[in-house]
């Protein structure tokens, strides 16, 4: 099995014919966390006044989760920039069609690339980190939400559509 040791040392990837270098997010990268899913939602289309909310209270739940590691990913670095995040999260999850002998998923989600950065590679590069690391963790299955914009990027990277559907419950849904 290939491990992020052994797919990039250290911690760089070319693209375009330049070095990009990437880390693991941590406590620190709460802001950038919180402000990378708030312009992902923006721009397909989301109610300013909804993700004003939204970003409080992820704040406050992704606090915890970045302190016990539940939630962990990359960050993407053109320089000391911050230009490009991923999130990734181990998810407990009953035996399946899609995985009958585990008890959990991967789950990828808050994809987000700085506008003057796309169509360079970076998205498709940190899904690959992606795999690998649920590789490492022994994940035989992993899920994502997808914006519209992203599921050309994500078809190509042979993730396939799948059956799920949603519901709002809230009074106010």
């Amino acid at each position: 099995m290939i491990s992020l040791q052994d797919w990039i040392q250290p911690n760089q990837i070319t693209v375009w014919n330049f070095f990009m270098e990437w880390r693991e997010v941590d406590t620190g990268d709460i802001e950038l966390i919180c402000q990378h899913r708030e312009k992902m939602f923006r721009e397909a289309g989301h109610d300013e006044n909804i993700l004003l909310r939204m970003t409080e209270s992820f704040r406050d739940w992704l606090l915890s989760r970045l302190e016990d590691r539940s939630y962990f990913g990359f960050v993407m670095l053109d320089g000391s920039r911050p230009v490009a995040s991923i999130g990734l999260m181990e998810i407990d999850w009953p035996p399946h069609p899609s995985h009958p002998f585990q008890d959990k998923r991967g789950y990828v989600l808050n994809v987000y690339t700085e506008k003057d950065y796309r169509r360079r590679g970076l998205a498709q590069q940190m899904m690959a980190l992606a795999e690998i690391t649920f590789k490492e963790r022994h994940i035989e299955y992993a899920i994502l939400h997808s914006t519209a914009a992203g599921r050309p990027l994500y078809s190509k990277l042979g993730w396939r559509q799948t059956s799920e559907m949603a519901k709002n419950l809230s009074i106010n849904g």
